[in-house]
């Protein structure tokens, strides 16, 4: 640090400060406010969900193939139980699906009984094995080729985006903090206390929570002078079918894995679409998830191998991902108790529904030093509800006009998301708080309009007319 006599604001102190602002590091602010904590929340990009988790399937997984006794596997059904538990109390919705493992050769029929075991094993005993014909009952447009399958009833589809801001902001209205365009360029500890240098200021702590995603390698080793992971950036394109194409399937359909990846899933989505993905494909960008138009294609045939009825059907958005997949398959989760120090690392797909139960596990190796808020008086964030099978803002008189017609996203819808408690701070968070320019023309219509709405209200300011960014 280059100045050895650093005077932080008296408003700059806190017990626990949390770097990163993903889904996992929203439910980690949560859980540690819940407790009694003074938090901070800092995040490099302008919004939250600015990195890996804008950019994931968005199911609820029962964990009936993590690997048996992992903390994975703790944390994923930890995760699973609390989420059913408050949904509710945030208007968090739910699409109750279900979902089935699907053999397409010999080789993956040979390969479910051990994952009917596999289920079993993890206390997930509702997991059966389901013949061709089942299949064929209840998901008509899949294709014949189907051989038989395993069902997984309890796997469902959740709104990916609502969800982790429902958690900060539930953090917020009990006292925490959260800043945005705050990067943590250095730091030390001494006498039981962090002094972090930050690209709007110093900040002390007494703990220090590294859900960095992407980059919790890199921060690791910036603040501890050497890291006890290593981050390998793994790339997923997806493609969104059009909301017509919703009615092709049921349950999710997800694929026999191997041992590299759980391979590329058939799913509708909350909000009325049919998505196909993600690929799997190592790189070293940490930033940039380009879309290459020959994997799409790929991406589109095997969609239309497997449902015939997609053929032809329209395409309404693209998008890829980047998931902070480490040097080993396992979450990385390394508390350094001498430093007050937590590093919550690698942690890949089943991130989304793990969130709530990491936050808790990582709480259990944190040594209290608080007495819990009161749940009696526990203020509660009512979400909007954007999925398709709940009623809708513009169901509802006086929302003012639609401004997004492929999506009808209302004008109080976007205002009201604009003057929240934590209002977007770029285009990816408006969109992900309201759906506006995320439909079939993607912003082309009604883009002019959400930036003149949006004017002077975002901290990187939307361009008049270009609201054009992969979903």
């Amino acid at each position: 640090m280059n100045d050895l006599n650093p005077k932080p604001r008296p408003d700059s102190a806190f017990d626990v400060v949390v770097i990163g602002g993903g889904v996992v590091g929203c439910a980690m602010a949560r859980r540690f406010t819940l407790e009694g904590a003074r938090v901070l929340l800092l995040e490099k990009g302008a919004d939250i969900l600015s990195g890996a988790s804008k950019g994931n399937s968005a199911i609820l997984h029962t964990g009936f193939d993590a690997p048996s006794g992992s903390v994975e596997l703790e944390c994923m059904q930890a995760g699973y139980r609390e989420y059913l538990d408050i949904h509710q109390r945030m208007n968090l919705p739910v699409l109750r699906t279900g979902a089935m493992v699907v053999a397409w050769t010999d080789e993956d029929m040979s390969k479910l009984d051990a994952i009917v075991q596999q289920a079993h094993a993890n206390d997930v005993n509702n997991v059966r094995f389901i013949d061709a014909e089942t299949i064929r009952r209840r998901e008509p447009h899949l294709s014949t080729r189907a051989l038989g399958g395993v069902d997984v009833p309890g796997e469902f589809l959740i709104d990916p985006w609502s969800a982790p801001l429902g958690y900060l902001l539930q953090a917020m209205m009990a006292g925490a903090q959260a800043r945005f365009g705050t990067e943590v360029l250095g730091g030390f500890f001494d006498h039981g206390k962090w002094l972090l240098e930050t690209s709007t200021g110093y900040v002390t702590a007494t703990t220090v929570i590294n859900c960095a995603g992407l980059f919790g390698d890199q921060l690791e080793q910036r603040l501890l002078g050497e890291a006890s992971f290593s981050i390998h950036p793994r790339k997923g394109q997806f493609v969104v079918f059009d909301k017509a194409s919703a009615k092709l399937l049921n349950a999710i359909v997800l694929p026999v894995p191997n041992e590299r990846t759980k391979g590329i899933v058939l799913t509708r989505t909350i909000f009325g679409n049919l998505l196909v993905g993600p690929t799997a494909e190592e790189q070293d960008d940490r930033l940039h998830a380009g879309l290459e138009s020959e994997t799409l294609e790929q991406l589109i045939e095997a969609a239309v191998e497997r449902v015939p009825g997609l053929a032809g059907m329209p395409v309404t958005a693209t998008y890829a991902g980047l998931r902070p997949a480490s040097d080993k398959k396992h979450y990385r989760i390394h508390p350094v108790p001498e430093r007050n120090w937590i590093s919550v690392g690698g942690i890949r797909s089943t991130g989304l529904t793990a969130a709530l139960g990491i936050a808790q596990h990582v709480f259990r190796l944190y040594e209290r030093r608080h007495e819990a808020l009161d749940a009696q008086t526990l203020k509660w964030p009512s979400m909007p509800n954007l999925a398709e099978h709940q009623p809708r803002d513009y169901q509802r008189p006086g929302y003012g006009e639609i401004v997004c017609h492929c999506e009808m996203v209302t004008r109080r819808e976007i205002e009201n998301a604009l003057q929240g408690l934590l209002p977007p701070g770029d285009l990816g968070g408006l969109k992900r708080r309201t759906r506006a320019c995320m439909g079939r023309c993607q912003g082309f219509y009604c883009g002019a309009q959400v930036a003149e709405l949006s004017a002077g209200r975002l901290a990187v300011p939307l361009a008049t007319g270009v609201c054009h960014e992969n979903h």
